[in-house]
């Protein structure tokens, strides 16, 4: 029959016999507990009347096991390992890696980052580790949770989750003016910031000012930036009028720090925002994560 619960000694005095027999050192001991040594030593000796049996022999400036310690210490530092390996194992980020999302730097910059924020502050136990970079990256080769991508429907992988659609407006600081940049006598009073990127040409100034009638007018200015997040940095510094994608820059209409810089009709594009993640279940943290992507993308449409 197993010993009733209440015949064992307290686990707090069997760590410190433990840490004690360990390191027979009472000081040593007691530096590894963050102990002061008398208070260890009254650990030892509530021990030792709780057993009815000395531990240990103390010399001068030595201590050695009695036989009954000797024994007491194998078993105890075994099955104290044992609870040690078991507890961690159990602990509920004990295997959790951090959740990876891999994202362009634009829609990094624009739309995750500002939102990441509120995510971490409820959910505190996940970790979330953000790739940010223009390539399609391999999920499975790179160990890539999560992936925002931007493509046509035909391009976007199997499993992909549509988030939202592309909508281009002209957008520029309030304090510039512009209500109608198609028009030629205001074109030409300003600068335009464009998004030097000739492989989406859908992005850049000249398809747009085609599609609104005025591929002949031209601006005071270009001035031209390689990363998107650049090209709105710019536009919030009242820099010059961006073609802004509103999937990415609602918010910043929202507050007042960008305003509309045409009288046109917002242009949609044939590209989207898709979500994409590595394997099938994903894991619970990735879970959460793709969840509240998916929530903020809803936001985003509404």
């Amino acid at each position: 029959m197993s010993p009733r619960l209440l015949d064992l000694p307290p686990l707090d005095l069997i760590r410190s016999f433990v840490a004690v027999g360990r390191r027979l050192s009472i000081t040593a001991a007691a530096q590894d507990l963050c102990l002061t040594q008398s208070a260890l030593s009254r650990q030892i000796q509530a021990l030792e009347g709780f057993l009815g049996y000395r531990l240990f022999l103390r010399g001068h400036r030595s201590i050695a096991f009695t036989s009954e310690g000797s024994r007491l210490f194998r078993g105890s530092d075994a099955w104290l390992d044992e609870m040690g390996e078991l507890v961690a194992a159990l602990r509920p980020d004990a295997t959790a890696q951090p959740v990876t999302i891999s994202a362009s730097i634009g829609v990094t910059a624009l739309w995750l980052l500002p939102r990441l924020g509120a995510f971490q502050r409820a959910a505190p136990e996940v970790d979330v580790r953000v790739a940010a970079g223009n390539r399609f990256v391999d999920l499975e080769r790179e160990n890539i949770d999560l992936a925002l991508r931007y493509c046509r429907p035909a391009d976007a992988a199997a499993g992909a989750l549509r988030l939202f659609g592309e909508e281009l407006a002209p957008l520029a600081h309030p304090a510039l003016g512009v209500t109608a940049i198609e028009d030629a006598a205001q074109l030409s009073r300003h600068v335009l910031l464009e998004f030097d990127d000739a492989a989406r040409p859908w992005l850049q100034w000249a398809a747009w000012l085609r599609g609104a009638g005025a591929g002949k007018a031209r601006p005071r200015a270009m001035l031209r930036f390689n990363q998107y997040d650049q090209v709105l940095q710019a536009a919030l510094a009242g820099q010059g009028v961006a073609l802004g994608r509103l999937p990415l820059v609602g918010a910043l209409l929202e507050e007042g720090k960008l305003a509309p810089a045409s009288a046109r009709p917002r242009t949609d594009v044939d590209y989207a925002y898709w979500l994409l993640a590595r394997g099938t279940p994903v894991s619970r943290h990735a879970g959460l994560v793709r969840d509240w992507i998916v929530a903020q993308a809803l936001d985003c449409a509404r």
